[in-house]
């Protein structure tokens, strides 16, 4: 049997000697430079390698609606693994988003484990305006600047027996407070059929309303899904794993009644505990009507033809 060496990093996770020399350098530079008067949160952002270059806005996914102002966007929204709560900014100010390794494995042509500006190197970054839909009744406009979820499935060139992507955000409850929660099955895992990954509308984020993704919404990675209900969009994603066995996902193993696999938007569905009928449109009060599959039928109706006896709206 051959033991492993504790102390041996994976090549993936080994630091290029590129890199090594470049930030040697840049540490001399800074000490050389130490009077310098360079705003701190801007040195954050150098050494982080975290500001995005200006994203072109792809034109074929607009808006019959007003964004939702940022101020509203990065400030209520859920992120368990820091805390449950959403009426205000949630403390995810402890992640670490450098070094962010992403691993692409199962059933693919060959494994990867990529750092988050090498997978971003290997891809056309765009803006996108989309619709969120929150299984909790509420609704917001954004700009997310990021990638589609094929280009990922492309990189990875799956075998014709993949049938599932798994997904899986971070694990580190030192880090993440909310994960020493042990009722909750950590770490959060979402998954899609193929056919859904590959649907023009998936989309890798990486950024908003022109800049870095915020901490407390899923940086460094997360992911849109605008036809689903928002629990579906997995945030901090280091995993993606094609499987031929459907995935049993985070909240479908709390709660399988109330979120299940599929959970596409329909305002004839309701959840076990409200109405799906009507939506809030956050930062305003505006209540209106929701539309099946979140106005996007157009683009993924056509994807669950053939599953009628599935559960595809919860």
């Amino acid at each position: 049997m051959r033991l492993g060496l504790g102390w041996r990093l994976p090549d993936c996770k080994a630091t290029p000697e590129a890199v090594f020399w470049g930030r040697r350098q840049f540490l001399e530079m800074t000490v050389a430079a130490s009077v310098s008067v360079m705003p701190m949160p801007a040195m954050a952002e150098l050494v982080a390698g975290a500001s995005p270059p200006p994203a072109p806005r792809n034109s074929r996914y607009h808006l019959d609606q007003p964004l939702t102002e940022e101020k509203h966007v990065t400030s209520y929204n859920n992120f368990y693994e820091f805390n449950s709560g959403r009426e205000h900014d949630p403390d995810a100010s402890s992640l670490k988003i450098r070094p962010w390794t992403v691993v692409i494995d199962g059933l693919v042509e060959r494994e990867e484990c990529l750092g988050i500006d090498d997978l971003l190197g290997k891809v056309h970054v765009e803006e996108r305006l989309y619709r969120h839909r929150c299984v909790e009744g509420w609704t917001m406009a954004v700009p997310w600047i990021g990638f589609p979820l094929k280009s990922l499935v492309e990189i990875a060139q799956p075998l014709g027996s993949a049938k599932f992507l798994r997904m899986e955000s971070f694990l580190d409850p030192q880090m993440a407070p909310g994960q020493r929660q042990f009722w909750y099955p950590w770490p959060y895992v979402e998954a899609l059929s193929i056919s859904e990954a590959v649907n023009e509308l998936a989309f890798l984020v990486t950024g908003a309303y022109g800049k870095p993704l915020p901490f407390q919404n899923g940086a460094p990675l997360r992911l849109a899904l605008p036809w689903k209900y928002g629990f579906k969009s997995i945030k901090s994603i280091v995993r993606f794993t094609f499987t031929d066995k459907r995935p049993v996902t985070f909240w479908e193993r709390q709660e399988p009644q109330a979120y299940g696999f599929w959970a596409n938007v329909n305002p004839d569905v309701p959840h076990p505990r409200w109405s799906q009928a009507f939506e809030r449109v956050l930062g305003t009060d505006e209540r209106r009507p929701t539309r099946i599959w979140n106005g996007y039928g157009e683009f993924v109706a056509d994807l669950y033809a053939n599953l009628e006896g599935k559960h595809l709206f919860r």
